[in-house]
């Protein structure tokens, strides 16, 4: 049998069925109820013929639909989650460039779970798959408005997973904690841990990450002992002082990623966490959400800048020059990366998958398939990878990667003739400058019609002309001097 991500379900089913997988607000459920779950999932799809493709997922964070995301893979297809909570106009864009040949809802949960599985036609299905088959595709913020979707296969996903249960120590003891919303890429840890090392999953309810002592208590409850969270929600922690009054008192393993670890922050949660392990992590969802890793091994200076590390196994990580030649060790280049990780490109998208998905411009003996990040890193004398920042407009925040000329893209659609979003990284807020007669308000209601609401700038400016370089381009740097960041 051809080992997927279906193959340790069934493994931690078969040793631990009564343990607990995942566990949200509502319901908990066992790796045994998970495989009965996700099988009758599989065959509910199965029975309704659908042709290839992708299954879209109108999904809520809840443990009842990784059951359904195991299901669509026990049907023979790749699952699509779409958050429940998105913009109707993001929403659409994401279904049309998806073109699923089924849209799972909340409403078909009962149905499916309540139907019979059919050992022979999950078998039939089952015959046919492949380690490197498309497991499920995360979709991304665009520059044009436009979401990727970003197609990632077993094969992948497992060697990552593998890569990182091994560097964060993560087994059957432990209990993660959960912060992405399962559209996320950051969720597939909290998805796919458990099933390789019988770990539990509990889904923290999303409010707690405004209340830090109520968090924390209910991760003593819970046991926490292990993390990975985006910086953006730890540096909220830390700025809301967090560490005042409470602490999660069992937490030994601690990973971070999404954007860059500012050091007083970090070496506050060092100071609360003497005793726990801190990896950074980065990469792109185009490279099955990491990379590389850093493990901090002494206590870190507030002004002290994280390295970004060392790959993960089965990655390769080099720089290339604006001319694609070799970079060398302690000079700027864009980041690249081959190996296992480097996902299957931008679902119905052929121009921007060729665009960002190249042979490697350093290897002309064979086909080496590469992914260019568009960030800049420069690789130290011992080895170790620094980040640098972006090339073009894409930043890393709150988590998530947003691109810049999207929310100027979403102002233009709003009548906004000219404007220009910045991102103020140290105080890790989103600007808006534009001109014209809108309020600031109604340019505000209407972004949160079209945007995610991490995507709709905190701060929004209407200025009587916006600045103009010689050139007639927008003077970006005037406007950086504005509010004083670089």
């Amino acid at each position: 049998m051809n080992k997927t991500v279906l193959t340790w379900l069934e493994y931690m089913a078969r040793i631990k069925p009564g343990k607990t997988a995942y566990i949200d607000e509502k319901n908990a459920l066992s790796f045994e109820e998970v495989l009965k779950k996700a099988r009758s999932v599989g065959t509910y799809l199965i029975k309704k013929e659908l042709s290839s493709g992708p299954v879209a997922v109108m999904t809520e964070r809840s443990v009842d639909y990784i059951a359904v995301f195991l299901g669509i893979v026990y049907a023979g297809h790749a699952y699509a989650p779409v958050g429940g909570d998105i913009p109707d106009e993001r929403r659409e864009k994401i279904l049309k460039r998806l073109d699923p040949v089924y849209i799972f809802t909340g409403d078909e949960l009962k149905a499916a779970f309540d139907t019979a599985e059919d050992e022979e036609l999950l078998s039939e299905v089952r015959k046919n798959c492949s380690v490197t088959d498309p497991l499920y595709i995360i979709f991304t913020s665009g520059s044009s408005g436009d979401p990727k979707g970003v197609i990632t296969s077993h094969l992948s996903l497992m060697n990552y997973i593998e890569a990182y249960t091994s560097v964060m120590g993560i087994g059957e003891e432990d209990v993660m904690a959960a912060q992405s919303p399962l559209d996320y890429i950051a969720a597939i840890r909290d998805i796919y841990v458990p099933l390789l090392t019988g770990a539990s999953d509990v889904l923290i309810p999303k409010e707690y990450f405004m209340q830090p002592d109520v968090l924390f208590s209910y991760m003593n409850e819970m046991k926490i002992s292990a993390i990975g969270w985006s910086t953006s929600a730890m540096t909220v922690l830390s700025k809301l002082g967090a560490f005042k009054e409470n602490r999660p008192e069992s937490v030994r393993k601690v990973c971070f990623s999404g954007s860059v670890m500012q050091g007083s922050v970090l070496k506050e949660w060092q100071e609360a966490l003497p005793e726990a392990l801190f990896v950074n992590q980065y990469g792109p969802t185009e490279a099955t959400a990491s990379c590389t890793y850093h493990k901090i091994d002494h206590p870190v200076e507030s002004d002290e800048i994280i390295p970004i590390g060392i790959p993960y196994d089965n990655y390769r990580i080099f720089l290339i020059s604006e001319d694609g030649k070799s970079v060398p060790a302690g000079e700027e280049g864009e980041i690249a990366v081959s190996g296992v990780g480097v996902t299957n490109g931008y679902i119905n998208d052929p121009e921007r998958t060729k665009a960002a998905f190249m042979q490697n411009p350093l290897n002309n003996s064979f086909e080496e398939r590469i992914y260019k990040t568009g960030d800049i890193g420069v690789i130290r004398e011992d080895g170790i990878l620094m980040y640098h920042g972006r090339r073009d407009r894409q930043i890393k925040y709150m988590g998530h990667r947003v691109e810049l000329d999207e929310i100027e893209s979403a102002a233009a659609s709003l009548g906004i003739i000219g404007s220009a979003a910045l991102y103020d990284e140290e105080k890790e807020l989103l600007w808006l400058f534009y001109s014209g007669e809108t309020t600031v308000r109604e340019l505000s209601i209407g972004l949160r019609k079209i945007l995610p609401g991490f995507m709709v700038p905190r701060k929004i400016k209407n200025l009587p002309e916006m600045p103009k370089l010689p050139n007639g381009k927008t003077d970006i740097r005037y406007l950086r001097s504005m509010i004083n960041c670089k």
